[in-house]
């Protein structure tokens, strides 16, 4: 039976889930009426409504000369050419149309400056803002951000992590000093970041082993539970290490989510197919759609690796045929990215969801003689859009063949990441205590959020 929606005073015969999908779907424009921004409106406003954060991770170094900084003329420039955005003067590369149309929400960091060139150490720099080496176990940004911003008694986890490639630096995906409770539940492990041929990328996106064994009845599963608990505890106060605490932990995270429905929310069967096909059918575009329902949801932190796609299992590294894996990424990463930003800003959820878009650098201007860009932290781009970012613009300018920035200052890691933590309103110079007994501050007490960038 179909109900009658109300929003305001508006009313409409289709059901608010309905008009959603079609919204989502890009079936509804959103200058047709004025039902759509009072709904969006109402959501932005609602007090109880927390932060959240969205990560998109490009494992391996997107090229800034092919997607954010292009140089159409120049011989370091490349085949792809530059296409118009949804603001004035600002271009993007031509393989990414949807995310065009969406730059009016984003800010482009096109300043970038390290010197870590290393996937593992330039991934460790990028995903904690400190550089790896000494005592201190930092915790990836993950963390830090579901730890401040995350609601402690929610039975999701406030911290998820889709398909991550954590082969280079394993460190950079912990919870570090934090411990065990602020670790991420991990979905779609081990598969370096693209759907393998042949695998269900619906089962891959479900949290695994949640339901009991055939037969089992529910007073059976309790009292396992109950017993399994006892063992735990008792383990662990007699070997009060890490791995112990870290198994108890997930362990007891896991049963939470066996005794609510808040595991519904990694069903994607009950999304329309209108919507599923927006985002697109592969793994990094479900992976985006899980991201929605979970920050809907209440989910602090998400973050979707982007590693490689069918016929790239290289990813963004892109040593050799950089233009053409370009294209084959962006085709995955475009109407992903895009149409999450749509589905945010429709739910009203985009100005209390900050989206994080970077990989660990930058490739190089020169193409190499296999068509290819290698590594380059010296000039790179990363992106923000949505909560707490004033979009339509590219902060910072880089020299005209793209080898250095010659904006002043450069934007550094901690810069960047101190943005990101102020644009959640969060103090980046907060400290947290470490595991040798020294408080750590969010950023590196040399960082300078970008206020340029901030709404």
């Amino acid at each position: 039976m179909r109900s009658t929606s109300r929003i305001g005073d508006f009313k409409t015969p289709l059901s608010r889930r309905e008009l959603l999908t079609l919204a989502s779907a890009g079936v509804i424009g959103y200058s047709m009426s004025g039902w759509l921004e009072r709904m969006a409106h109402a959501a932005a406003d609602d007090p109880e409504r927390r932060r959240a954060c969205i990560l998109l991770w490009m494992d391996g170094g997107p090229s800034q000369m092919d997607t954010f900084d292009l140089k159409p003329g120049h011989t370091n420039g490349g085949p792809i050419r530059t296409i118009g955005t949804s603001v004035p003067g600002l271009k993007f590369g031509e393989h990414l149309p949807r995310v065009a149309r969406n730059a009016h929400h984003m800010a482009v960091i096109r300043s970038m400056n390290s010197r870590e060139a290393d996937h593992g150490r330039a991934t460790y720099h990028l995903r904690t803002g400190y550089l790896q080496g000494g005592a201190v176990q930092y915790p990836t940004m993950g963390s830090l951000i579901a730890k401040e911003v995350g609601d402690p008694a929610s039975p999701l986890p406030n911290f998820v992590s889709i398909a991550p490639r954590r082969q280079f630096a394993p460190g950079a995906f912990t919870s570090g000093f934090l411990g065990p409770q602020h670790a991420p539940l991990v979905v779609a492990d081990n598969l370096n970041g693209f759907n393998p041929q042949g695998q269900n990328y619906d089962e891959l996106l479900r949290v695994q082993d949640l339901a009991a064994p055939a037969g089992i009845t529910d007073a059976q599963t309790d009292a396992r539970v109950s017993i399994l608990e006892q063992m735990e505890q008792n383990f662990a106060s007699t070997h009060p290490s890490a791995p112990a605490l870290s198994h108890q932990s997930a362990y007891q995270r896991a049963v939470t989510l066996m005794r609510t429905n808040a595991a519904t929310a990694f069903n994607l069967d009950e999304e329309p197919a209108a919507v599923r096909d927006a985002y697109g059918r592969n793994l990094f575009g479900q992976g985006c759609l899980l991201a929605r329902r979970l920050v809907e949801r209440g989910v602090a932190f998400v973050e979707i690796t982007l590693s490689g796609v069918q016929g790239n299992p290289g990813g963004w590294d892109t040593h050799a045929q950089n233009f053409q894996n370009v294209q084959r990424l962006c085709e995955v990463l475009d109407p992903a990215w895009g149409t999450l930003m749509e589905d945010l800003q429709t739910r009203g959820l985009l100005d209390t969801t900050t989206i994080v878009w970077m990989g660990e650098f930058g490739r190089t201007p020169r193409i190499n003689n296999a068509g290819g860009r290698d590594h380059y932290p010296q000039a790179w781009s990363t992106a923000l859009a949505g909560g707490g970012v004033r979009g339509g613009q590219a902060y910072g300018r880089t020299s005209a063949d793209g080898t250095h920035v010659i904006s002043d200052p450069p934007t550094t890691v901690p810069d960047f990441l101190a943005t990101v933590y102020r644009a959640l309103g969060l103090d980046p110079m907060h400290q947290n205590m470490s595991n040798v007994g020294r408080p750590i501050r969010l950023a590196d007490p040399a960082a300078h959020p970008i206020q340029e960038v901030l709404a």
